[in-house]
């Protein structure tokens, strides 16, 4: 019933604008499969403007702390003003959208206390209003699509119903992203975001052949480049390639999008609405054979982490040792982001945001529980994962990295490789992290 159809979501710099909204029109009818089509709210249009979410959460604090709302709105609805009467100059039959009706009811609400998801949610909302408006399709409301159970967590089987109940007879709508609505009717909100949620939801509800996330660049790049110059780009990634340099700092696609399309093998392509010629990054199911040139697919990292260093002869016959080690971190509240030991050693990495103030605390537990031989606390360190599918069938991956770090005097305090073999995590300090980044890429990308 929804054959060979395309899932495609714009973010909010794909409809910032009158402008934005006429390319993703172009973009949309440039394909007839593309059915169903997701819409961010407004993003900034230049480095100085507003997005259209921040500024309805602050009408709502507003009304929480009894403070007027009406200038803050008022930029709100010249923005949907103004992108409404410069499409109507184009195509006569916007001037039919009585946008202002809209507006005026969700001020209504919101001054009479609605829920801050109600409220965020209504960037979204009139965002495809407006566009199912100029593309001609049907406009779907994800709060009868997309449900979340009582306890706020999302329902896929009752969103499996409603979608096939009510798309099924539907061959084009846009549907607003970011929300849904609870067992009691009420609007909920993913975290920020989540438009890409809906998206992959909708892809997967729909059997779509393809979910397209169009942004404001061309898929992902080897590396961040902000520091190596013009990095190459990623024509073809895995899920599990993804998820490990998403976890390690690098960001296009909101991470949980990918779990919905995952677990039935939906590909994702990351498009730029700018420049939609662009072949973009193709997300594809861990099982297929990558393509990728190279023998890394990305390299990415994050920086601000604390390592204590942990050392107790015998460590690997006393019973209990890492336990006790994880327990001291649980009972104070603080998660760990990575583990490497060696026989008579390990090592706790944490963020410093998590660790907060607990520093002294934890050391002076761990010496009582654990009794090691010494303890040694690293700080301003960096992680770097070198990630790669490819690279367990390629041998001396690991000793490339060492190398080339050395041979640019970047010490290596921790090195971590996960069981699956497609990543290596070096620790290094802060200060060397930017040159640790340009001499893997260097060494690997030619």
């Amino acid at each position: 019933m929804f054959e060979a159809s395309i899932t495609a979501k714009f973010g909010g710099s794909s409809l910032a604008d009158a402008g934005q909204f006429e390319k993703v029109k172009s973009i949309i009818e440039s394909d007839k499969n593309r059915r169903y089509i997701i819409p961010s709210a407004p993003g900034k249009r230049f480095s100085s403007d507003y997005k259209i979410t921040d500024l309805l959460y602050l009408c709502h604090a507003h009304v929480q702390q009894g403070i007027p709302f009406n200038d803050v709105f008022e930029i709100i609805s010249n923005r949907y003003k103004e992108i409404v009467s410069d499409l109507s100059k184009k195509y006569s039959y916007m001037n039919d959208l009585n946008i202002e009706e809209y507006l005026v009811a969700i001020k209504n609400n919101i001054q009479s206390g609605a829920s801050a998801d109600y409220t965020a949610s209504r960037g979204e909302y009139l965002n495809a209003i407006i566009l199912s408006k100029l593309l001609k399709f049907r406009f779907i409301d994800s709060a009868e699509l997309v449900y979340f159970n009582k306890y706020g967590v999302y329902d896929a089987a009752k969103t499996q119903e409603a979608v096939a109940a009510k798309l099924v007879h539907i061959n084009y709508a846009v549907i607003p992203g970011f929300y849904g609505t609870t067992h009691n009717g009420n609007i909920k909100t993913f975290t920020r975001g989540g438009s890409d949620i809906t998206g992959a939801i909708i892809a997967k509800c729909t059997s779509s052949v393809l979910y397209e996330n169009w942004t404001d660049v061309s898929g992902f790049m080897m590396t961040d480049p902000r520091i190596v110059d013009n990095p190459k780009p990623i024509d073809v990634i895995t899920y599990r390639e993804l998820r490990e340099l998403s976890y390690m700092g690098a960001g296009v696609l909101h991470e949980e999008a990918v779990f919905p399309v995952r677990e039935v093998g939906i590909p994702i392509n990351i498009k730029n609405t700018n420049r939609p010629k662009d072949k973009g990054t193709l997300i594809v199911d861990d099982s297929q054979k990558s393509d990728n040139q190279h023998a890394i697919t990305g390299i990415a990292g994050k920086k601000d982490f604390t390592v204590i260093a942990i050392e107790k002869h015998l460590m690997n016959i006393e019973l209990g040792f890492c336990r006790k080690l994880l327990s001291i971190l649980e009972n104070n509240g603080i998660p760990f982001e990575c583990m490497p030991s060696g026989i008579d050693s390990v090592s706790l990495v944490i963020e410093d945001k998590k660790l907060q103030d607990k520093l002294e605390d934890i050391i002076d537990e761990i010496n009582r529980q654990c009794r090691p031989d010494s303890i040694d606390v690293y700080p301003n360190m960096a992680l770097i994962a070198t990630v790669g599918k490819g690279m367990s069938r390629k041998k001396g991956i690991a000793s490339q990295i060492f190398t080339c770090l050395s041979e640019n005097q970047v010490n290596i305090r921790m090195i971590n490789q996960g069981s699956s073999e497609i990543n290596v995590i070096v620790g290094v300090e802060t200060e060397d992290f930017d040159t640790a980044i340009k001499s893997i890429y260097n060494r690997f990308v030619y």
